[in-house]
């Protein structure tokens, strides 16, 4: 995208440089998990601006994590100079509170406590649409794949097939949003390492179910560093692994392989989360510019995923060690 002013950027970038040394490290994130209350954990959050959320219920505390982020998605969309940095965060959560509410409509249950407010729609405008069938207030790159996922519910009650559906749509509509970036790639190469991982997610799922090839091919997506038909061919977890060798995730293909194989699940997502963090981490080496906001947002998920499975897992009364198991890397 060109006649980007790199004067924003830089002043943009030193504040957002700023605020990570103020965010969630391991440090913090062990102090969490080994303290001796959960009120005492929460203090913690307020240290890297969270607000006091001592005596609140999980639920609230939840509630503040998603206000929190919502927020740092408000604030920067109207500060850089391309707000597509910050629109292909939220597509990911326009089209979670679209799974969510066709899938909740279709099994007669409420599914308001997980819609998101990070989304660029307001998810009560996703439903009504989706309850008045009128789309008019919803913008045809967001409508058009609802309708299709709601119509193919409605044929097949398969939620799955769902899914999939709207999956290949999301990452269609999110490879065009970054596509002419000023970010030097960036923000594409994300893209292409977030399909690849889900691939291979996707596979690792369906082969340790034992599900067959065709039904792997629905849950594929184009548009990765690894074609699709070539993931579809990888019919065991020493050829999966091989094939994910000289990519990124090298440890997930190996973690993905164990796992077909009736190893940890647990430990193979965590080796996925951590290979796009990995990734976003390389920005820090950039002198300044778009790929600085790409990587703060994607710290910041990773921010209140891990506060809140400590969070949850203390609150469920697990101990310290299976919490620290499932921790992905802290990026500050």
């Amino acid at each position: 995208m060109a006649n980007i002013n790199e004067t924003n950027y830089l002043a943009i970038t030193a504040m957002l440089a700023a605020r990570t040394s103020g965010m969630l490290s391991a440090e913090r994130l062990e102090r969490m998990i080994a303290a001796s209350s959960d009120d005492e954990a929460v203090k913690v959050l307020e240290e890297c601006g969270y607000g006091d959320l001592t005596g609140m219920t999980m639920s609230e505390r939840s509630e503040a994590l998603e206000k929190r982020l919502a927020e740092v998605f408000d604030e920067l969309e109207h500060m850089v100079p391309e707000p597509e940095l910050v629109q292909m965060f939220r597509l990911k959560y326009d089209f979670h509170n679209i799974k969510t509410v066709i899938k909740s409509h279709g099994a007669g249950v409420s599914g308001g406590e997980i819609l998101s407010k990070r989304g660029s729609i307001p998810a009560e405008v996703v439903e009504e649409a989706f309850v008045s069938d009128d789309y008019t207030e919803i913008p045809s790159n967001l409508a058009d794949p609802m309708q299709e996922a709601a119509g193919i519910l409605a044929r097949t009650s398969n939620p799955q097939l769902a899914d999939f559906a709207l999956d290949k749509a999301y990452f269609a509509e999110l490879t065009r949003l970054v596509k002419d970036l000023s970010d030097e790639g960036f923000a594409k190469s994300y893209v292409k390492l977030m399909i690849d991982s889900a691939n291979l997610r996707s596979t690792v799922r369906t082969r340790r179910m034992g599900k067959d090839t065709d039904f792997l091919s629905l849950a594929l997506v184009e548009g990765g560093e690894i074609n699709a038909q070539s993931v579809l061919a990888a019919d065991s977890g020493e050829a999966l692994a091989e094939l994910y060798k000289p990519t990124r995730l090298s440890d997930a293909g190996d973690a993905g392989a164990a796992a077909m194989n009736g190893g940890s699940l647990t430990a193979f997502e965590r080796k996925c989360d951590n290979a796009l963090l990995e990734y976003v981490k390389e920005a820090k080496r950039m002198r300044f510019g778009a790929a600085h906001v790409v990587s703060y947002l994607a710290a910041m998920e990773n921010e209140a995923t891990a506060a809140r499975m400590i969070l949850s897992g203390r609150m469920a009364g697990l101990k310290p060690d299976t919490i620290r198991e499932r921790m992905r890397e802290a990026y500050a």
